[in-house]
C-alpha cells in the first residue's frame, strides 16, 4: 500500500510539472482566490495525494498546515486522508487537492473530512472530471496500461453531491476549469485559453477540473462511531497567537 501512496505522489506530482499540468494549477490558484479570501477562522487544512501544489499561500487564516502520504518540502504532517490524526471539529477549511479519486477508500476520507471540520466549516474538494476531454484521455491512458491513471477512480459531480448530502453537507457552488489542454504560448494555446475563460464564465460542467465548495451544517447527521484501536494519537489544534493581519476581520 505505501508502495502504491509512493508512486500515485510521484506520478501525480510529475503530471502537474507538465504544461497542462502548470497552467491548472495557476488555474485552481486563481479559482480558489476569492472563495478562500472570504474565509475566516483560525485553522486551514489541505490534503491531498501530492506534495508540491500548496494551494492556501494567499489564505486570510494564518494557521494553515498541508498533509499528505510522504513528507516533503512543504508538509506540516505526514497522515493518510483516510486516517487524520486531528480532533474533531477543530478545522475550519479543508482543501482535499485529488484525495478521493487516488484513495481505495473515499467514503471514509470524506467521513474523516467532515468529522474535522468545525460546524460551517468549508470544504474545497478539487478532483478530475470524468465526463471532459481530459476526463477520457486518463481513461484511454488508464487503458492502455499508465499506472498512475489505472490508480484513478474518477468521481463525478453527481455522485459526489449524493455522498456530500448523505454526510449533511450543503453545496455553495462547484467551478469547473479548464475544459481544453493549455500548453506553450502560441496561437493554439491563446485560443484554447480564450474558449476555457468563456466556458468558466458561463460555467459550463466541462472542464477537466472541478473545484466543489460545500459546507458542513451544524444539524447534518450524526458523526460516524470511530475505533479507538485504529486511529493514531490524536493532535490538538491550539489557537494561533499571532496578531491578525490589517484589514482582517476580528474573530
Amino acid at each position: 500500500m505505501m508502495g502504491e501512496c509512493s508512486d500515485i505522489l510521484t506520478e501525480l506530482e510529475s503530471w502537474y510539472q507538465t504544461d497542462q499540468g502548470l497552467n491548472l494549477q495557476a488555474s485552481l490558484q486563481s479559482a480558489l482566490e476569492p472563495i478562500l479570501d472570504t474565509a475566516f477562522g483560525y485553522h486551514l487544512v489541505q490534503v491531498g495525494h501530492t506534495r508540491q501544489q500548496p494551494l492556501c499561500n494567499n489564505s486570510r487564516i494564518h494557521h494553515r498546515a498541508y498533509i499528505a502520504p510522504q513528507g516533503g518540502q512543504h508538509i506540516s504532517l505526514v497522515a493518510e486522508a483516510a486516517e487524520l490524526p486531528l480532533e474533531s471539529e477543530s478545522v475550519d477549511v479543508v482543501v482535499a487537492h485529488h484525495c478521493l479519486e487516488f484513495s481505495a477508500q473515499p467514503h471514509q476520507v470524506l467521513r474523516e473530512l467532515h468529522r474535522v471540520l468545525t460546524p460551517q466549516g468549508q470544504l474545497l474538494l478539487i478532483g478530475f472530471n470524468p465526463y471532459s476531454l481530459l476526463g477520457m484521455v486518463q481513461r484511454l491512458r488508464g487503458l492502455v496500461g499508465n499506472s498512475l491513471w489505472q490508480e484513478q477512480h474518477a468521481v463525478g459531480r453527481t455522485r459526489l453531491l449524493d455522498w456530500l448530502r448523505l454526510l449533511g453537507f450543503e453545496q455553495e457552488n462547484c467551478h469547473f476549469l479548464s475544459p481544453l489542454p493549455v500548453g506553450g504560448s502560441g496561437s493554439g494555446a491563446r485560443l484554447a485559453g480564450r474558449l476555457n475563460a468563456w466556458s468558466e464564465r458561463h460555467k459550463l460542467p466541462l472542464g477537466g477540473v472541478y473545484v466543489m465548495h460545500a459546507v458542513k451544517q451544524v444539524g447534518g447527521s450524526a458523526r460516524p462511531v470511530r475505533r479507538a484501536r485504529s486511529r493514531p494519537r490524536l493532535i490538538g489544534l491550539s489557537v494561533p497567537a499571532a496578531t491578525p493581519r490589517q484589514g482582517d476581520h476580528a474573530a
